[in-house]
């Protein structure tokens, strides 16, 4: 495949996934106007919970391993063989376990979400009943997104998440007014059907496979199981992070699963944006290197790409934490979703969005870890952040602070995570820190930058005080890029400057 050829692929599943994201989103938004922050909108967040999760972590682990073993096999024929037993083994396995949650919906939420009060409960249970099946769809639709993609057909299976989402908030909506909370249940069992057929179409379509089950042991089969285990522990993270949030919040007063969910997505957004770029940019370039040994062009990489990070983040971060409250009104306040929802979720997102770049960098770093096949180690921080630190603070803080211990909890698991990666560059990646006193240097810049943003927001918000929160966002917005580009250029930060250059050549060729 030729590179120009590549990169408009890349564009267009970029394009796509970030369309396909932005509906996710929005539904987001549909459910906070439908419910606001009732216990109605919690059991639709939580029911939800757990298919998703199965659906990214497992149906992912599944999908990397397959990949991995389907391209080293050379012979055609044991391609198509492999492609049946897998078909074979993942259909009974999760038509089974799905058929399990189902019969064993109400012991799986009661297990999880002990905290519930009978109402909430019961709601969550019998959403969950009608969406637990999904999971067979959701699982099977992501290994087919596999097949496709082995077979360049990456546009193909983009598309497919942009039909679950889609058509999830087509139905949730539509049928809203007869159905309620059970809309965005049927919802979700509907909307993975139509993505897995959408998919066995175009699998079909393409001559890819046939669809004959095959229930055979062979050796590729279960190096496929071994190479997923560490892919699954390593990809649940993220996800660990929202079960956990619904598991404390089940026990504090109705409203909060939903408030942390709102907040969440908030903050995950340009953590998504950013795992589009490493995978689809970054990561391939830092194998290459990798494999060639760069050791300065890897280290000058990895530096660049924090360094990035740290300029874009950092100053969105402190954007949100003075614009929280508009944020959230801008977004979410309509329908049911009233001012005192606002004052629930407004101080969540400001812990939240603490922890946003470090989330965004372990991600980052974690890459670096791949690329040299040491991956055990960031897995292993990984769930002892997430498992460990998050829910140990979490423990004791939810009795004293409510939901604001739980996301005090990811914030500061997070900053933890990120410490003990950065000392695994040194320990387990060998580097030597040769540019410590220079990174020293930087980061006391940076420091300063956001030091004097902040009082210049401060000192605005201290004067701008007419007008909504649109008035206010808006204006904050422009201020905030405008003080933001003069104190880079003040303190000498060279981006600035290619910036600039970059917008002088554009208008000079026009």
């Amino acid at each position: 495949m030729k590179g120009k050829k590549l990169l408009q692929i890349i564009g267009a599943v970029a394009v796509i996934n970030m369309l396909s994201r932005l509906i996710g989103f929005f539904r987001e938004v549909v459910i906070g106007y439908q419910f606001g922050t009732s216990y109605a909108a919690d059991s639709v967040v939580t029911a939800y919970t757990l298919p998703n999760f199965f659906y990214v972590v497992i149906g992912g682990a599944v999908t990397t391993a397959f990949i991995s073993v389907y391209t080293k096999i050379d012979d055609p024929l044991g391609q198509h063989r492999y492609l049946e037993r897998m078909f074979g083994w993942l259909s009974l396995a999760f038509l089974f376990f799905s058929a399990l949650l189902v019969f064993f919906s109400e012991q799986v939420i009661a297990l999880l979400f002990s905290g519930m009060e009978q109402a909430e409960f019961q709601l969550t249970a019998d959403l969950f009943r009608v969406m637990a099946p999904a999971t067979f769809f959701l699982i099977l639709s992501m290994w087919l997104t596999g097949i496709l993609n082995v077979n360049n057909r990456f546009s193909w299976a983009a598309v497919a998440t942009l039909v679950l989402n889609g058509s999830f908030l087509g139905i949730a909506v539509v049928f809203y007014p007869w159905l309620g909370a059970y809309a965005h249940a049927w919802g979700a069992l509907f909307s993975a059907f139509f993505m897995c057929m959408f998919l066995v179409y175009f699998v079909r379509k393409g001559k890819f496979f046939s669809f004959r089950p095959r229930l055979e042991k062979s050796r590729e089969t279960w190096r496929t199981l071994k190479i997923g285990m560490p892919i699954l522990l390593g990809g649940a993270t993220l996800q660990l992070y929202f079960l956990l949030h619904r598991m404390f919040a089940s026990w504090l007063e109705d409203g909060y699963i939903a408030a942390l969910n709102y907040t969440s997505k908030v903050v995950q957004m340009p953590q998504s944006v950013l795992m589009m770029a490493v995978t689809t940019v970054i990561y391939p370039l830092l194998s290459r290197k990798v494999a060639a040994k760069e050791e300065s062009g890897i280290q000058s990489l990895y530096g660049k790409g924090l360094r990035m990070m740290g300029l874009v983040i950092l100053p969105a971060t402190v954007f949100v934490l003075f614009y929280a409250e508009d944020i959230i009104r801008i977004i979410f306040q309509y329908g049911n979703f009233t001012e005192q929802s606002t004052a629930m979720a407004a101080p969540l997102l400001q812990i939240l969005v603490i922890g946003m770049f470090f989330h965004s960098a372990n991600l980052f770093i974690t890459r670096f870890f791949y690329a040299y096949e040491r991956s055990i180690f960031p897995v292993v921080i990984s769930l002892v952040s997430v498992l460990g630190i998050n829910v140990v603070i979490a423990f004791l803080l939810i009795e004293s602070y409510g939901a604001a211990g739980v996301a005090w909890g990811t914030s500061i698991a997070s900053i933890c995570n990120f410490i003990l990666l950065l000392a695994g560059t040194r320990f387990v990646l060998k580097w030597q820190g040769t540019m410590k006193h220079k990174a020293g240097k930087e980061i006391g810049k940076l420091l300063l930058l956001l030091l004097l943003f902040a009082a210049a927001l401060f000192g605005f918000n201290f004067f701008m005080t007419a007008g909504g929160s649109f008035v206010r966002l808006v204006s904050g917005g422009f201020t905030a890029v405008f003080v933001l580009i003069v104190l880079m250029k003040l303190l000498r930060f060279q981006e600035v400057d290619e910036w600039i250059q970059k917008v002088k050549k554009k208008v000079v060729k026009k």
